[in-house]
């Protein structure tokens, strides 16, 4: 189990990690990927214990990547469909198929292959700038504070640095006032 939050730290990938950083949860939302909707489904899919499905289901949907729908009355019974939020982390998902395929599978034949239904190909995940279409590579960023910084984590010159943040930065796009 988690022993610390990262949901109110300044950055949305440990704000992530706090949501979805549990291998259970990402293996759950796979499967929803693949088409799996009913408890049993996951349970027998995934060999998951009962009790730790339900609380990683029960957190999928406090954090509204998942909804619980009734699909039978008698007796109750619901399904567990993606919502916008869940469908919208499917390209991250594709992005850790692909890492994978390539530092995992040891010249293994891929036990799992994405067909884009497009064009008919097989899928691969491409990070690319949405502005001029280019594929991005990490030599290619530069990480900057953005507005939603903290001031306080900025006043420490190495976070400054790491972040590219100088003092004509903050008078253009000043940092998150601090905030309890």
């Amino acid at each position: 189990m988690k022993t610390r939050s990262f949901a109110s730290w300044p950055c949305t990938v440990a704000r992530t990690v706090d949501i979805l950083g549990d291998a259970w949860s990402v293996l759950i939302l796979r499967e929803a990927f693949y088409g799996l909707r009913r408890f049993d489904e996951f349970v027998v899919s995934l060999s998951i214990p009962r009790n730790t499905l339900t609380a990683r289901l029960n957190a999928l949907i406090e954090h509204g990547l998942v909804r619980k729908v009734q699909y039978q009355s008698e007796p109750v019974r619901h399904e567990y469909e993606l919502t916008e939020s869940g469908r919208d982390f499917f390209p991250v998902m594709v992005a850790m198929k692909t890492w994978g395929d390539k530092w995992t599978a040891h010249a293994e034949p891929l036990p799992i292959i994405l067909r884009h239904n497009i064009c008919g190909h097989e899928l691969h995940a491409t990070v690319v700038c949405d502005e001029c279409g280019r594929e991005v590579r990490l030599d290619d960023t530069t990480p900057h504070a953005g507005p939603g910084f903290p001031q306080r984590l900025l006043d420490n010159p190495a976070i400054a640095a790491r972040l590219h943040h100088t003092a004509a930065q903050a008078t253009d796009h000043p940092a998150a006032p601090d905030t309890p």
